[in-house]
């Protein structure tokens, strides 16, 4: 069911292994070797992957500049996991380790040797339940082609320079230094360089302060949300611009997250992110090796995006809803609701255990004017009058 969703990313820069023997191939049919995937309640890319032969959740990240292991996979397998310092991530810094690996294989691609990245995944930066095991990055993808078909929910790796669909192009490298995938967009006339391509971060398009500020993009009413990393939670801005250029591609209403001052992209020097959010709207194509990304048209293209109306971010625990953020200036705000606040039913209903797939989830997007009674876990009763804010 529709909801608006909590910005969860996992970006993480600074985690490059050593110098590696690994061997990588693609196997002649892997163009027939669809990989199956659902998204997280954050927007992520969840599939399966083998390592070492054993299964593993996984979560298809181009915003990290090493694939990653968690350390409780490496810790149930027996994996050695050598120290080495810390990496930025979204949120702060993190510790992280490496581990030799023998083989990592999904879809039509097979490495054998080298090794991977060790650090925490928590759940909350997936949005779930469960944490993942593993984030694919570049050095086990940027060989070739990902083709991903959001629409059919899967993926499949292929050979540079293939164009299995039509679409609009925009230019793709990786970063020499910083070892992820980039592209510019044009905002208000300015030119944005470089924007990194980052399956994993769950949003649609995200902004360092400075590169927001010189786009000159008046007028706009903006508001705050939420966002969870592997570092842990940040408040961003939030805001709705009438078109934004990627290449070729013109996009029209399209929401864009601010990051304050000193924010994941200014750390890393980058304009800003293109997210998962974004990306499901077209059947995409990452080809770094052929210089593009290619942008095809589905169902999805050029729907507006989700707004809330309430101005209430949640995250589902048993039973109950816990406000993680109050959207500045809406009517929630209004109406004197914190971070902390419990919900345990709403218009007479209690959170059901499938909360997020529920009709009952769409009441924070409802239609402006509407009123909804949300009852406390304390036994308070509250009424939130619905309407428009940003």
């Amino acid at each position: 069911m529709s909801r608006l969703p909590i910005l969860f990313a996992l970006s993480l820069i600074g985690a490059a292994p050593p110098p590696s023997t690994a061997v990588s191939t693609l196997a002649a049919d892997s163009e027939a070797r669809w990989v199956p995937f659902d998204l997280t309640p954050g927007n992520q890319i969840r599939f399966t992957v083998a390592i070492n032969g054993v299964a593993a959740t996984a979560i298809l990240d181009t915003g990290v500049s090493a694939s990653v292991i968690s350390r409780s996979f490496a810790a149930t397998y027996r994996m050695r996991v050598q120290p080495r310092g810390n990496a930025s991530a979204i949120g702060g810094n993190v510790a992280i380790g490496w581990t030799p690996t023998q083989n990592i294989a999904f879809g039509g691609m097979v490495r054998h040797g080298g090794g991977i990245t060790v650090t925490a995944l928590p759940a909350i930066a997936t949005g779930s339940t469960h944490p993942v095991d593993v984030l694919v990055g570049h050095d086990l993808i940027d060989a070739y082609a990902i083709d991903i078909d959001f629409e059919g929910m899967r993926f499949r790796l292929l050979k540079s320079g293939q164009l299995p669909f039509r679409g609009t192009s925009a230019p793709l490298s990786i970063a020499a230094n910083q070892n992820v995938y980039v592209t510019e967009a044009v905002l208000g006339g300015r030119r944005l360089t470089p924007m990194v391509v980052d399956t994993g971060d769950g949003s649609s398009i995200t902004l360092s302060q400075e590169s927001f500020r010189a786009a000159r993009v008046v007028g706009l009413p903006t508001t705050t949300t939420i966002a969870y990393g592997l570092g842990g939670p940040l408040v961003t801005d939030l805001a709705i611009v009438p078109s934004l250029t990627i290449g070729k591609l013109t996009a029209s209403n399209v929401e864009i997250r601010v990051e304050r001052r000193g924010g994941f992209s200014q750390q890393i020097g980058a304009a800003g992110r293109i997210g998962s959010g974004f990306l499901q709207h077209y059947r995409v194509l990452l080809d770094p090796a052929a210089g593009h990304v290619v942008f095809g048209p589905t169902s999805q293209t050029g729907m507006p995006p989700m707004r809330s109306t309430s101005g209430i971010l949640v995250a589902t625990e048993t039973a109950r809803l816990r406000v993680l953020h109050v959207m500045r200036g809406s009517p929630a705000e209004a109406t004197g609701w914190r971070a902390g606040d419990l919900i345990c039913a709403i218009d007479g209903t209690p959170v059901p255990t499938d909360y997020s797939g529920s009709e009952i989830s769409s009441w924070s997007i409802g239609s402006p004017g509407r009123v909804v009674q949300l009852s406390g876990c304390d036994g308070t009763e509250r009424r939130l009058k619905l309407g428009n804010f940003y």
